[in-house]
Formats: structure tokens, C-alpha cells, sequence
């Protein structure tokens, strides 16, 4: 597995964010994305608790003991303040995941400010997350296919990408968006493939925003608890195509043959994952050989 770092940059136009990031599909993080905001002043976990620690909240685990689901479901609920007080208390794998803060109090959304750096920004649907130090989501990519811009408003995350075509080497089980490779545990005898991987790496912290492509594998690690707030942009017309498809056939097909099929389901797919990256390898390997003769 080859990993390179994220530049970072600040200062860029429209045109030269286009040209550099957008067309060439190249991630990067930006120092002055939400330059700006009353939230990067005002955002505080007492803030949060004093405006809405008694919402009850969903709380979510380790997403690798459920492979085969899209999402975990949920282990435990909570005040919302209680949550809080445990990622500022202690290491946790406890994450919140489709509890929107910025939906369920837009009071605070307007406390935002994103640098129109691209067009096709979503600011009207912010998505806000939190984890405790030491989760992690499951590598995946994004089913719409949208490009994304997440922001570390406190804590730090620690973010892997890898291309979406690197898909079969990150052992991509068929008709779903995550893999079955373990990113937490590399285990390179178990899952050889993620050797031949190359892709991108960087930390990021306060203020700070990673834009990371559409279709871009993403694997997130909270190396302290935090919280983020992401924003979609629209993509290219094929990805836009290809996520449309995705969401309403691919997704619908693969959750109607989970009923039917049970457990044979997922055995299939985790065979076809491991039979794509057994080819990804050898077709890597012929070409590495081709290329010394």
C-alpha cells in the first residue's frame, strides 16, 4: 500500500481550484473553505449541550461487525448532552450517524459560511458527524457520487482515499459501496490486495477541509473525539448518472435479493470480492513484468 500526502492549500480562484482539483479528480485540503463562519468562534460541545443536549440520539458502533449491511444499526440512544460528555471523557468506538444537528436546530446552520470555490455547492443540506477517539467508519464511497468537502471543527481525523477504480483491490463487495478489507487491521495474508493499493492520506484539523472527489473511496479515522460538518457539490454529468442508478436501482436491487437469499447472498458477493481482487493482482503483476522485460 502506497499512501502520498494531501496538499494543502488556501488562496485559490474558482478557475484554478477547477482546473487543479475538479478535472483532474485530485484531492486536497483547503485552509480557508469556511473562512468566515460564526460557528468556528461559536461551535462548542457546552454550546451544543446548552442549545440541544436533551435530543434523544441514535448511537451507533463499530461498523466492521456488520459487513454485510450498509449501516449498523443502532446500539444504544441517548440524550444528546449525555453523548457528548462521553467522547470528551473517553476513547469510544460511539459515533452518531444520520443525526443531523444542523436540520434538527437550523438556528446553527446559519452560523455557516462556505467559500463559493466551485459551483454546484449543496449549502442548503450540511450533514454534521460525531465520533469518539479511536472510531472509524468502514471504507466506502459515497453512493450519489457527489463530490465532498468535509470540515473538522473540532478534534482531529485522520482520512485515506484511494480512487474509485482501485475498487476490486479494496475487495468491493458486488452491488453495495463499501469493502470487506479490513483498514483498521491490515492484514495483507488475508487480504493481499491492499498491498497493490496507492492513494492519498492526510490528517485533518481545526478549521481545516479535505475535498475529496466524487466516487473516491474514503476511510476515516477519529484520532480524538470530534465532530465535522460535510457539503456535497454536484458532479460530472456521468457520475450524476451513475449515482442516480445507484440509488434507485442498484440499492434497491441488492436489498431485494438480501431478503430473498439470506446468508447465500452474502457469501456470493464475498467470493466474487475476493475473485475480482485475485484478478486485479495479476493484472498488476503482468504489467509489472511486462514493463522489465
Amino acid at each position: 500500500m502506497k499512501l502520498q500526502p494531501i496538499r494543502r492549500v488556501e488562496g485559490l480562484t474558482k478557475q484554478e481550484f477547477t482546473e487543479q482539483f475538479i478535472k483532474t479528480k485530485t484531492p486536497v485540503v483547503l485552509k480557508d473553505f469556511i473562512k468566515g463562519s460564526p460557528a468556528l468562534d461559536l461551535w462548542n460541545y457546552d454550546y451544543f449541550k446548552e442549545v440541544a443536549g436533551d435530543l434523544m440520539v441514535p448511537v451507533h458502533g463499530s461498523e466492521n461487525a456488520h459487513p454485510d449491511m450498509v449501516k449498523s444499526a443502532p446500539i444504544a440512544k441517548m440524550k444528546f448532552g449525555e453523548y457528548l460528555d462521553l467522547i470528551q471523557s473517553q476513547p469510544t468506538e460511539s459515533r452518531l450517524f444520520l443525526f443531523n444537528l444542523l436540520i434538527e436546530k437550523p438556528e446553527i446552520r446559519k452560523q455557516l459560511i462556505f467559500n463559493k470555490i466551485t459551483d454546484n455547492i449543496l449549502t442548503w443540506l450540511p450533514l454534521m458527524f460525531f465520533g469518539g477517539g479511536g472510531s472509524s467508519t468502514r471504507n466506502h464511497f459515497d453512493i450519489d457520487m457527489s463530490h465532498v468537502f468535509l470540515t473538522q471543527f473540532h478534534g482531529e481525523k485522520k482520512v485515506t482515499l484511494f480512487p474509485n477504480h482501485s475498487s476490486s483491490l479494496l475487495y468491493k463487495l458486488p452491488y453495495n459501496f463499501h469493502g470487506i478489507g479490513d483498514m483498521k487491521n491490515l492484514d495483507f495474508e488475508r487480504f493481499p490486495a491492499l498491498k497493490y493499493t496507492t492513494g492519498w492520506e492526510c490528517t485533518i484539523k481545526f478549521g481545516e477541509t479535505l475535498f475529496m472527489p466524487a466516487g473516491y473511496w474514503h476511510y476515516i479515522q477519529y484520532l480524538t473525539g470530534g465532530y465535522s460538518v460535510s457539503v456535497r457539490a454536484l458532479s460530472s454529468a456521468r457520475d450524476r448518472v451513475v449515482g442516480f442508478s445507484n440509488l434507485v436501482f442498484t440499492r434497491n436491487f441488492d436489498n431485494a435479493m438480501r431478503k430473498i437469499l439470506k446468508d447465500k447472498w452474502y457469501n456470493y458477493k464475498v467470493k466474487e470480492a475476493y475473485t475480482r481482487a485475485d484478478k486485479a493482482i495479476q493484472k498488476i503483476e503482468k504489467k509489472d513484468h511486462l514493463q522489465e522485460r
